[in-house]
Protein backbone atom coordinates (compact mmCIF):
# COMPACT_ATOMS: atom_id res chain seq x y z
CA UNK A 1 0.00 0.00 0.00
CA UNK A 2 1.05 3.34 -0.61
CA UNK A 3 1.35 5.85 2.18
CA UNK A 4 0.22 9.52 0.96
CA UNK A 5 3.47 11.74 1.79
CA UNK A 6 3.87 15.46 -0.16
CA UNK A 7 7.52 16.37 -1.24
CA UNK A 8 7.86 19.65 0.28
CA UNK A 9 9.23 22.11 -2.09
CA UNK A 10 10.99 24.81 -1.20
CA UNK A 11 10.71 28.19 -3.55
CA UNK A 12 14.18 29.18 -3.97
CA UNK A 13 15.56 32.05 -6.24
CA UNK A 14 16.78 31.62 -9.89
CA UNK A 15 20.36 30.66 -9.90
CA UNK A 16 20.68 34.06 -12.38
CA UNK A 17 19.00 35.90 -9.65
CA UNK A 18 21.34 34.90 -7.04
CA UNK A 19 23.98 35.06 -8.50
CA UNK A 20 22.96 38.95 -8.97
CA UNK A 21 22.26 39.79 -5.57
CA UNK A 22 25.69 38.27 -4.50
CA UNK A 23 27.68 40.40 -3.28
CA UNK A 24 31.19 39.20 -4.78
CA UNK A 25 29.35 38.73 -7.81
CA UNK A 26 27.99 41.36 -8.84
CA UNK A 27 30.06 44.71 -7.85
CA UNK A 28 27.58 47.20 -8.79
CA UNK A 29 24.60 45.94 -6.50
CA UNK A 30 24.00 49.15 -4.65
CA UNK A 31 24.11 51.04 -8.04
CA UNK A 32 21.73 48.78 -9.15
CA UNK A 33 19.11 48.64 -5.90
CA UNK A 34 19.42 52.91 -5.79
CA UNK A 35 17.93 52.76 -9.61
CA UNK A 36 15.48 50.23 -9.03
CA UNK A 37 14.30 52.26 -5.87
CA UNK A 38 14.06 55.41 -7.99
CA UNK A 39 12.13 54.18 -10.52
CA UNK A 40 9.48 52.82 -7.84
CA UNK A 41 9.57 55.62 -6.09
CA UNK A 42 9.02 57.92 -9.50
CA UNK A 43 6.45 56.22 -11.33
CA UNK A 44 8.65 54.77 -13.62
CA UNK A 45 9.57 57.87 -15.18
CA UNK A 46 13.43 56.81 -16.46
CA UNK A 47 14.39 60.96 -16.91
CA UNK A 48 14.33 61.33 -13.30
CA UNK A 49 16.40 58.43 -13.14
CA UNK A 50 19.31 59.09 -15.51
CA UNK A 51 21.86 59.94 -12.38
CA UNK A 52 21.28 56.63 -11.15
CA UNK A 53 21.34 54.93 -14.46
CA UNK A 54 24.84 56.96 -15.27
CA UNK A 55 26.00 55.99 -11.94
CA UNK A 56 25.36 52.33 -12.67
CA UNK A 57 26.77 52.30 -15.87
CA UNK A 58 30.12 54.13 -15.11
CA UNK A 59 30.44 51.12 -12.00
CA UNK A 60 29.93 48.83 -14.46
CA UNK A 61 32.57 49.87 -17.06
CA UNK A 62 34.93 50.31 -14.23
CA UNK A 63 34.78 46.67 -12.63
CA UNK A 64 34.77 45.96 -16.40
CA UNK A 65 37.92 47.08 -17.10
CA UNK A 66 39.18 45.37 -13.56
CA UNK A 67 38.15 42.37 -14.90
CA UNK A 68 39.67 42.64 -18.26
CA UNK A 69 43.07 43.75 -16.97
CA UNK A 70 42.88 40.57 -13.73
CA UNK A 71 42.37 38.12 -16.76
CA UNK A 72 45.12 39.08 -18.81
CA UNK A 73 47.89 39.07 -15.62
CA UNK A 74 46.34 35.55 -15.32
CA UNK A 75 44.57 36.79 -11.55
CA UNK A 76 41.83 34.47 -10.37
CA UNK A 77 38.44 35.46 -9.80
CA UNK A 78 38.15 37.82 -12.42
CA UNK A 79 36.22 39.36 -10.28
CA UNK A 80 37.48 41.03 -7.04
CA UNK A 81 35.75 39.74 -4.02
CA UNK A 82 33.47 42.35 -2.06
CA UNK A 83 36.58 42.62 0.32
CA UNK A 84 39.25 43.20 -2.28
CA UNK A 85 37.15 45.49 -4.33
CA UNK A 86 36.86 47.66 -1.21
CA UNK A 87 40.37 47.32 -0.17
CA UNK A 88 40.62 48.94 -4.29
CA UNK A 89 38.42 51.44 -3.41
CA UNK A 90 40.33 52.46 -0.45
CA UNK A 91 43.32 52.62 -1.84
CA UNK A 92 41.97 55.29 -5.01
CA UNK A 93 41.12 57.59 -1.83
CA UNK A 94 37.57 58.77 -3.73
CA UNK A 95 35.09 56.90 -6.09
CA UNK A 96 35.77 56.65 -9.35
CA UNK A 97 32.66 56.04 -10.44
Amino acid sequence: ARTGFRIKKTVRMPLVTRRLRDPDINPCLLESDASARCMDENNYDGERCSTYFLKYKNCRKFWNSIMIQRRQNGVKPPMPTAAERDEILGAMGKMPY
